[in-house]
């Protein structure tokens, strides 16, 4: 069978969809290796995978773009943090590629390193998209504007002008980087920072309905397979199952973007309310100097999926990964996007009806109190939208769209343990 590499970029929330896809992928017969965070070798080797660190030297590149004062300083800085790290996330593949021998390579999106070092390979290959598909296509509204859908003449107008602006937007922050890569690596610059999903053999979104928008021309490479949820296996907190009011889960990002005052807001919004609130803090935990108080509680880590089953709304910064968990438990969320992809995902959330949006700017006690008002009274809407999410998705989709770049003569029987280290 075929002899999967994967690469993901050193962030949690890249990695943990990955699993259930990974292992199906196992349970099919084909053999699978991954690179991952160090801290993430652990928990996934007990979950079944065979799985390596990232190189450090990809690690020791902090993404620093919570220190910009304006969106767009926000955006170079942050593309810049994630080029440099493809100085070392290159090698990284070399070496991984030198050490498993694989037939197919699976690079997330944010690798930029890695996926040069794939093309020049000449390996199939497939990028990894732990988001909404960042393509433009008939009817979508231009990427990363958080702009809602405009149909009819005027619609095709707009989005075809601000396109163009945003290709251009961040052509300017991506493409020096990327262009340095690719011509050490011996390979043509690109002229548009989207040239690579055009190009690739094929490319895995992980989301779909209906926080994907409904696409009538995707490439046939494109693939739609949802986002797939998966938890860090820990012990349930017993908390949870004690009798009280609802629970409001307010969370930050587990990739540091210095969000802590969307934790400390909430707990001014909601400390006198018939709710208890349960703050997940991760790298945010050290700096938010909040501690556990009458109806608050405070914590560095839980899993969501523990928790979400017993939330009547989620207050959080619109990373891919809890929007679709609260989506998928049909829980309605409060969206504050701070950055990188969240705008976008947090117009995804309103366009479903599972949720309502908040700008940074805006953001106070009293409006955060009144946005989750608002949100719990689109519970319906979010558990209908949680049917439509369940049925986009799957460990199932992402395996079969892995399997479309396996060799054709793997795809037909097993061969064995005695072409275990064989490349295409």
């Amino acid at each position: 069978m075929t002899r999967f590499l994967v690469y993901t970029a050193p962030a949690v929330g890249h990695t943990l969809p990955l699993v259930p896809g990974l292992l199906e992928l196992q349970r099919r017969g084909h053999t699978v290796h991954a690179r991952v965070l160090p801290a993430l070798v652990g928990p996934l080797t007990e979950a079944g995978l065979d799985v390596s660190p990232i190189a450090q030297a990809v690690l020791d590149i902090e993404v620093t773009d919570y220190q910009a004062s304006t969106d767009l300083e926000r955006l170079r800085s942050g593309q810049e943090d994630v080029l440099s790290r493809g100085t070392f996330d290159g090698p990284d593949l070399q070496q991984a590629i030198a050490e498993f021998a694989p037939d197919v390579l699976l690079i997330d999106t944010m690798a930029h390193g890695a996926l040069t070092v794939a093309e020049r390979s000449g390996l199939p290959r497939a990028v990894l998209v732990p988001s909404v598909l960042p393509l433009p296509g008939r009817g979508i509204p231009p990427y990363g504007l958080g702009l809602a859908p405009m149909r009819g003449p005027v619609g095709r107008v707009r989005d075809a002008v601000l396109w163009k602006v945003v290709e251009r937007m961040f052509g300017k922050a991506m493409l020096p980087g990327l262009n340095a890569l690719r011509v050490s690596a011996g390979l043509e610059p690109h002229t548009s920072p989207l040239t690579a999903y055009r190009e690739m053999d094929a490319v895995i979104t992980m989301t779909g309905a209906p926080l994907e928008y409904d696409r009538t021309d995707l490439p046939e490479h494109v693939h739609l397979v949802g986002h797939q949820a998966w938890d860090l296996p820990v012990e349930r907190p017993a908390y949870l199952d004690e009798p009280g009011d609802p629970w409001v889960l307010v969370t930050c990002s587990t990739d540091y973007q210095g969000d802590e005052d969307l934790a400390r807001v909430a707990v001014e919004a909601l400390r006198d309310q018939p709710v208890r609130v349960l703050l997940t803090l991760a790298e945010a935990y050290d700096g938010a100097g909040l501690e556990s108080s009458g109806n608050v509680r405070v914590e560095r880590f839980v899993p969501h999926g523990q928790v979400l089953p017993h939330c009547a709304a989620v207050v959080c910064h619109g990373g891919m990964g809890i929007v679709a968990k609260a989506l998928a438990a049909g829980v309605p969320s409060v969206v504050v996007p701070f950055g990188r992809d969240q705008p976008e995902i947090a117009r995804r959330v309103v366009e479903s009806g599972a949720g309502v949006s908040l700008k940074p700017k805006r953001l106070t006690p009293e409006r955060l109190r009144d946005a989750v008002a608002a949100a719990r009274e689109l519970t319906p809407a979010a558990q209908r939208a949680a049917e439509t999410m369940r049925a986009s998705g799957g460990a199932a989709r992402f395996a079969d769209a892995a399997e479309t770049l396996a060799p054709a003569s793997d795809q037909e029987a097993d061969p064995g343990p005695a072409l275990s280290g064989r490349r295409r």
